[in-house]
């Protein structure tokens, strides 16, 4: 097990589409967006050595060369790499699975999507990936389904189905309040078929007038994640997973406020998960 980073740990440094209604007229791209070759260097200064790049980073709009100046430049440093990206289409996925075999990459995340939308329904995602499954066991790269917004009974038992070591979940089980499900039963659900943990944490409180709840991010041990308890029950995969940290910062006065408070919550975190993760 080794603990990494992704373009996810740094959404605000990145930049991203859209803008807060409260504060009209501010980009949500920064002057100088990280790169990846800057998140690389935020893995080494952490002292990881693993990365994994995403969707948002943009790594395949990269020229080869860019592509390839990072991957020499991650196995120089002795990090390993993890690739990104999103849908389950077979074209896409086998163009993935080659991106992924020249970085030497052993695990592709995705989100289930097909043109852009995303399929909650596992009767959708069971013929794309068995589809794809020969293409994954012939090159030994494994695919990793973020479970998001599909219920993990489903997912869990399209998995159990398909019964192949080629083939899991990237357990972001905080992103499965949307479904609405608690984090502890996805946990549970989706834990032998766990190849990746993307960790973050949260809390939900109370808005002050008492009529619902407003969830937001916290650095790593300081919401309402149970660490231990949740690396006891990844104990039943059947894969020898990572772990990955995310974050969701909130919107501070300004970008340059919310970006500092990114990377101070990306570097307590790493602190706190060393005391679980030793690789």
């Amino acid at each position: 097990m080794k603990l990494g980073i992704n373009s996810y740990t740094f959404m605000w440094s990145i930049g991203f589409e859209g803008a807060n209604p409260a504060f009209p007229g501010r980009s949500a791209r920064p002057a100088r967006p990280l790169t990846a070759l800057g998140l690389l260097e935020k893995a080494r200064r952490f002292g990881l050595r693993l990365v994994q790049t995403g969707p948002n980073l943009g790594f395949e709009r990269l020229s080869l060369d860019e592509q390839e100046e990072f991957i020499r430049q991650a196995h120089a440093w002795g990090i390993e790499l993890e690739h990104g990206t999103r849908g389950l289409a077979c074209d896409h996925l086998v163009e993935q699975i080659a991106l992924a075999k020249r970085m030497r990459a052993g695990l592709i995340r995705t989100v289930p999507e097909f043109d852009g939308q995303y399929a909650a329904d596992v009767r959708l995602i069971l013929p794309a990936v068995r589809r794809i499954l020969p293409v994954l066991e012939r090159e030994g790269v494994k695919l990793g389904i973020e479970n998001g917004r599909t219920p993990a009974a489903g997912l869990r038992a399209a998995l159990d189905e398909i019964g192949s070591p080629f083939v899991g979940v990237v357990l972001d089980m905080v992103n499965s309040l949307a479904v609405p499900e608690g984090w502890k039963e996805v946990t549970r659900l989706l834990a032998p078929h766990v190849m990746c943990l993307h960790y973050k944490d949260f809390t939900i409180r109370r808005a002050w007038h008492m009529m619902g709840f407003i969830c937001e991010g916290a650095p790593a041990g300081q919401g309402m994640v149970e660490t231990a308890w949740l690396l006891e029950q990844l104990k039943a995969s059947r894969h020898d997973f990572n772990v990955i940290l995310e974050l969701w910062p909130p919107e501070q006065e300004t970008l340059e406020q919310t970006i500092a408070l990114e990377e101070a919550w990306a570097e307590e975190s790493v602190t706190y998960l060393r005391r679980f993760i030793a690789g």
